[in-house]
């Protein structure tokens, strides 16, 4: 739920129209013929519908949530899976990341099959706890992690299989921190070293306000998506500025996109987090 400016005496279908005309004037969300549906009542505004990238989500949620009469922001938007999967293979692919990571090797792990919690792990020395849920493609974390690098981790993760719709984070943090941009800075290079797919040595991370600058070189525009993609996917990233040149002399193999798949990810090289 995202919080707006001050309410304003305005009628509630003045601020819907008022809100879907700043979603039709920004040109990156492509909602110029058609917009996401939305619903007022009480200063709550209800954002449903379906968009093709994360990025347009959280930049429409924003643009939403910046009209006058808008106190909060309920966002019910999904992102078209890159691949369809039903919900139980979404869990267990989420489950097998999240088993895979060694970072969150001395955290418990549990699933909910058919409204049924089951054990997945329990190790002997517990030092946290996730339980995933999908439900029509929405992949639900509750627990808690040591870290709010951790609950990032595991979100990135979530994010990763390719038929999840949206990620709910439930997960609180053991040892609270005061939250930064450096450390969100940490966790987009996280996720970039973790990613088989983009060569995060060639790519740099500046955040200020959690908007997240990337600058770098890389072989073809492929990489430079899949990077900032791998940016949205972490929690606190209001946005992206994609600053990454690509090389111009590529070959045509290197230009053709490849699919991201979880099993593909699995054999990247695991990054430990420190904290």
């Amino acid at each position: 739920m995202t919080v707006g400016p001050p309410a304003t005496q305005r009628l509630p279908q003045d601020v819907i129209e008022a809100v879907a005309e700043r979603l039709r004037r920004e040109p990156r969300l492509g909602f110029d013929r058609r917009s996401p549906r939305l619903a007022l009542e009480d200063g709550t505004l209800e954002v449903d519908g379906e968009v093709p990238a994360l990025s347009i989500k959280r930049r429409a949620i924003r643009a939403a949530a910046s009209v006058p009469g808008i106190i909060w922001v309920v966002d019910r938007l999904r992102v078209q899976p890159s691949e369809h999967m039903g919900d139980a293979a979404i869990r267990e692919h989420v489950v097998d990341g999240l088993l895979g990571e060694p970072a969150l090797a001395e955290c418990a792990l549990r699933k909910i099959v058919k409204g049924q919690i089951e054990e997945v792990r329990v190790p002997v020395q517990q030092h946290g706890d996730v339980c995933v849920a999908v439900d029509d493609g929405v992949v639900t974390l509750d627990g808690d992690l040591p870290s709010r690098a951790h609950k990032r981790l595991a979100g990135v993760l979530s994010w990763w299989v390719p038929g999840t719709r949206d990620v709910v984070d439930g997960l609180g943090v053991l040892s609270p921190e005061q939250d930064n941009d450096e450390e969100v800075s940490d966790a987009v290079r996280m996720a970039l070293e973790k990613d088989p797919f983009v060569d995060a040595s060639q790519t740099r991370v500046r955040t200020v306000d959690g908007v997240v600058q990337l600058t770098g070189l890389v072989v073809n525009d492929s990489q430079r998506e899949m990077a900032e993609e791998d940016a949205w996917y972490v929690l606190g990233v209001t946005d992206v500025i994609n600053a990454i040149d690509v090389q111009k002399r590529a070959s045509a193999a290197a230009r053709r996109p490849r699919s991201r798949t979880t099993e593909a990810r699995a054999l990247a090289p695991r990054r430990a987090l420190s904290r």
